[in-house]
């Protein structure tokens, strides 16, 4: 049990103090009660599929967690033969194994398994409908394919996850789209298992590179998309390049304190929540650290939160042409590629330096604020150092 300490004060304080305790109890200025448990800011996902929720279904998505064997496997095509070494290709993505480790804090490795020789698929690379856009039938059937041609040398019941890599020579596969078994279908079916998740790269893989790995394993661990599907004047115009799951090339794409704590990689014990009417302190660590508060959250409804986290240009934000406090808003019942995480601009107006995008300077700094009057929501900056911010968090 913490013990409780007495106050003191000097002589003639108590008249001060008393005034100060009134101050706090206005209107509008909720007390600095203790901080909610972090459980009741974990909000459930509602959209059935991929989305912000805490309740991932782990039956459906593999657990972001400890170490994923995941077999690679490479396919070229009649009408496509390969001309270049099976670990050409391979460079292009395996050093996707050390991003996500590094974006995890260590909580996530990917034992990739290279089985480099070229099996040869039975239909030319323009039959498999990524021309198309490729639905979850299509994609199934290409990696049916793929399992059955690499089938005699690869024992597939070893891996939890597939990666089919095509010749560089096919450019009609020129997408990468990640597959989750759909429940109650047939499926893939290998060395008596079923290969329930599996990315099939595209030529995309030799623009992307190792961000690639990063941005469509995560769909498998459940992640959904946050790049606008209605591309409009900005695809990128929810998170522009805050995360890799919205622009994958982004100058700051480490992933969300939000999609941390998702996965597991952040502890709630790393989590300051406000579900209740109330103010807190916090001192962040920016994200890219492991350890430290990672993140405050707001909860303003049954599916909706702010975030306040902080970020810096280290690790996989060395690029990144901004820093202080990020502030955005979670919505779980938003559907992937439908925003269901927005970024607050803190300077909407500004033109962002040469190289950088919209979005790319929406960091709050020391003396700013974000307020939500019709949420009650408010967020103000203290103070701030080389590893992070000091916010005040305020809900009514």
């Amino acid at each position: 049990m913490r013990r409780r300490h007495a106050l003191t004060l000097p002589r003639g304080g108590l008249l001060s103090a008393l005034v100060a305790v009134l101050l706090l109890c206005l209107p509008g200025t909720p007390p600095a009660n203790a901080a909610d448990a972090a459980s009741a800011c974990a909000l459930r996902g509602t959209t059935g599929w991929t989305d912000e929720g805490h309740d991932t279904d782990y039956s459906v998505f593999q657990r972001p967690l400890g170490t994923i064997d995941v077999g690679m496997i490479f396919v070229d095509f009649p009408d496509a033969i390969a001309t270049e070494a099976p670990a050409t290709d391979a460079r292009q993505i395996t050093p996707g194994a050390d991003w996500l480790w590094n974006a995890s804090y260590g909580k996530t490795w990917l034992a990739i398994t290279q089985h480099q020789q070229w099996v040869r698929m039975p239909r030319n690379s323009t039959d498999y409908g990524f021309a198309r856009g490729l639905t979850h039938e299509t994609h199934e059937a290409y990696i049916k394919d793929a399992v059955a041609a690499a089938d005699h040398s690869v024992d597939f019941s070893r891996y939890d996850m597939l990666y089919v890599v095509p010749t560089r020579n096919a450019a009609a596969i020129s997408f990468t789209p990640t597959y989750v078994y759909a429940p109650g279908t047939a499926g893939v079916l290998a060395d008596g298992t079923r290969l329930k998740w599996a990315v099939t790269f595209g030529q995309d893989m030799w623009h992307w590179g190792a961000k690639l790995v990063g941005h469509e394993t995560a769909h498998a661990f459940g992640l959904p998309d946050l790049y606008a599907f209605d591309a409009g004047v900005d695809a990128h115009r929810f998170v522009g390049g805050w995360d890799v799951m919205g622009l994958i090339g982004g100058a700051g794409s480490q992933y969300f304190a939000w999609h941390s704590w998702k996965l597991g990689w952040t502890d709630d014990s790393q989590v300051v929540c406000r579900a209740s009417a109330g103010s807190d302190t916090v001192r962040l660590t920016a994200v890219e650290y492991g350890s430290g508060t990672k993140m405050a959250v707001i909860r303003t409804g049954p599916t909706t939160s702010y975030v306040v986290e902080s970020r810096r240009r280290v690790q996989a934000d060395t690029g990144a042409c901004s820093t202080g406090a990020l502030v955005y808003r979670v919505d779980t019942s938003v559907h992937t590629g439908y925003g269901p995480i927005r970024v607050m601009d803190a300077k909407p107006t500004a033109t962002p330096a040469g190289g950088c995008r919209p979005l790319d300077d929406a960091p709050y700094w020391v003396g700013e604020s974000f307020t939500d009057s019709a949420a009650g929501v408010r967020i103000e900056v203290l103070g701030a150092d080389g590893y992070g911010e000091t916010v005040r968090i305020t809900k009514s």
